[in-house]
């Protein structure tokens, strides 16, 4: 079995005045890990997430200064975590990024992998979007996907991706996705699970407002309890993490961390 080692690197925090300069920051290494990444390899593997933040973030990307400077054709996009809707549905993590992103940019349709949620079946989504990344890595019984990027939030409560407190799926470390009823949303939800996201080479965690700073100080500095704090699964076996936070999310920490210049 592929053995994931708890990463001892200390995570990356860059702190951020306005929402407009972490934008450009972000903007800014996902082409440097794109152009790296095609370099090296080939192509460049990212896993999209919801949410206001990355919201901004593929809207810039779809901006001609931008845009421009990625080889759309070597780029593979797939999502760490959807809602149980159809793809039209305005809920739709792919809807967001089709609207902001997709449809701006030369990419070919087969490189992007969304997830096929409109089936009914929330069981059936997850097993065969974990088919698919089977197929697209080529992985072996008990491997992981290695992904070049993987973006991430984090909510109020702790949850990252689809990964909320007090469900299963945080504890889960043979599937590569799974489908979490959760009971605060009363909805099924479709993830990836920590040991794909841990076996990602780089990770960038957004989070932007007041309401997160609580959850964001408990996360980064308080006692393990992934149960209650999902996003402290994060850590990657061979990879660094990267939280880009505005100011008044990171207004708590007591860790010595500087107001990155706009």
């Amino acid at each position: 079995m592929q053995k994931l080692i708890r990463s001892q690197m200390k995570p990356e925090i860059q702190v951020f005045a306005k929402l407009e300069a972490l934008t450009h920051a972000a903007a800014t290494e996902f082409v440097q890990k794109a152009q790296q990444a095609i370099q090296a390899r080939g192509r460049f593997t990212v896993v999209l997430s919801g949410g206001s933040t990355p919201k901004s973030l593929y809207a810039l990307l779809a901006t001609q200064l931008w845009r421009d400077q990625i080889s759309w054709n070597q780029v593979h996009l797939f999502w760490g975590d959807e809602r149980h809707v159809p793809p039209n549905d305005s809920s739709s993590n792919f809807r967001m990024a089709q609207e902001q992103l997709l449809f701006q940019v030369p990419i070919p349709q087969e490189n992007v992998h969304r997830i096929k949620a409109e089936n009914s079946d929330a069981q059936a989504v997850a097993a065969e979007y974990e088919r698919d990344l089977k197929q697209f890595f080529q992985l072996g019984e008990h491997e992981f996907p290695r992904f070049d990027l993987v973006l991430l939030g984090m909510g109020a409560n702790g949850h990252t991706a689809s990964l909320f407190p007090g469900t299963a799926a945080v504890h889960e470390q043979t599937r590569l996705v799974v489908a979490p009823w959760v009971e605060e949303l009363n909805s099924d939800r479709i993830t990836l699970t920590p040991p794909v996201i841990n076996n990602a080479n780089t990770i960038i965690f957004f989070v932007t407002g007041v309401e997160k700073a609580t959850t964001l100080k408990a996360v980064l500095e308080g006692q393990h309890q992934p149960d209650r704090l999902p996003a402290q699964i994060v850590h990657p076996a061979q990879g660094n993490v990267i939280w880009m936070v505005d100011q008044v999310a990171a207004r708590l920490l007591s860790t010595a961390v500087s107001l990155t210049p706009d």
